[in-house]
């Protein structure tokens, strides 16, 4: 090429913006992928002009820049998995063993922080599973006083584990955690 273009190649690219936004256009069929694929092109043009043989062809240089990105992106996304809610990646990751024991630790020093009616209500009601009467009826007390006693016993567990109102100490434990957690109970007991 001739004239005062032909001096310096990134003063001719942008003459070849429309035939590059067609070329990807045909390729991606989305014409905001096309614009992006464009873009990449020029930037990589822009970075590696020092490669681009001057009385050379820009426009067929361009086009390869142009088709070899898009098919190594069409390689790159051939072997991605979608996963877009993280699904898939979740199941990637494994969670410590010592987690459970660590909550354990945890809930052991704030239950020995209780007093001893409330260590007894949780043990009866949460742990053990027996219902308020019959709690009640264990404890020598009114049922209220068993509904009332496990209320508070809660609270201030939660207070001590620092946990928010409503937030379970074992929210996030998975079976393994939980199974660590119950034999520490059952050998705690």
């Amino acid at each position: 090429m001739t004239g005062p273009s032909a001096a310096n190649p990134r003063d001719e690219i942008p003459d070849h913006l429309p035939a590059l936004r067609a070329f990807a256009i045909s390729l991606t069929r989305n014409s905001a992928a096309a614009d992006d694929l464009v873009q990449d092109t020029i930037v990589k043009a822009w970075t590696h002009i020092d490669k681009f043989q001057p009385g050379t062809n820009l426009r067929a240089w361009l086009f390869t820049i142009l088709r070899n990105s898009f098919y190594s992106e069409r390689r790159k996304h051939k072997r991605e998995l979608p996963d877009p809610d993280g699904i898939h990646a979740a199941t990637l990751c494994e969670r410590p063993a010592h987690d459970g024991r660590l909550a354990m630790n945890d809930f052991l020093r704030a239950f020995d922080q209780l007093s001893p009616e409330h260590r007894e209500v949780l043990i009866l009601v949460g742990a053990s599973g027996f219902a308020y009467e019959e709690a009640a009826e264990m404890m020598g007390v009114a049922v209220g006083t068993v509904k009332s006693r496990a209320n508070r016993a809660r609270a201030r567990l939660a207070e001590l584990l620092g946990l928010e109102a409503g937030e379970d100490i074992l929210c996030e434990a998975d079976a393994q955690s939980l199974a660590v957690i119950a034999g520490a109970g059952n050998a705690a007991a």
